[in-house]
C-alpha cells in the first residue's frame, strides 16, 4: 500500500467520476479524512494476530452458542 497522501485535487476528481460531485471547500475536508482512514487501515494490516479466531466464534460461558436472543 502506498503512503502517498490524497490531495483535493484528487477527491474532486474521484468524486467527479464516481458521480458525486462535492462543492469546493468540501475537498480538504474529504482528503483529509479518507487519508486518515487510509492510515488507521495501514495501522491495523501491521498488527500481528496470530493465532486470534474471529469475534463470531467467541461464546461467553454459560451462554448459548446458537446466536438466538
Amino acid at each position: 500500500m502506498t503512503s502517498v497522501e490524497l490531495t483535493a485535487g484528487e477527491v474532486a476528481r474521484w468524486a467527479l467520476h464516481a458521480g458525486l460531485p462535492l462543492p469546493d471547500e468540501r475537498h480538504a475536508d474529504v482528503a483529509a479524512t479518507a487519508n486518515h482512514i487510509h492510515s488507521v487501515i495501514r495501522t491495523l494490516r501491521e498488527l500481528d494476530f496470530g493465532e486470534t479466531p474471529p469475534a463470531a466464534t467467541y461464546v461467553v460461558e454459560g451462554e448459548a452458542a446458537n446466536g438466538a436472543l
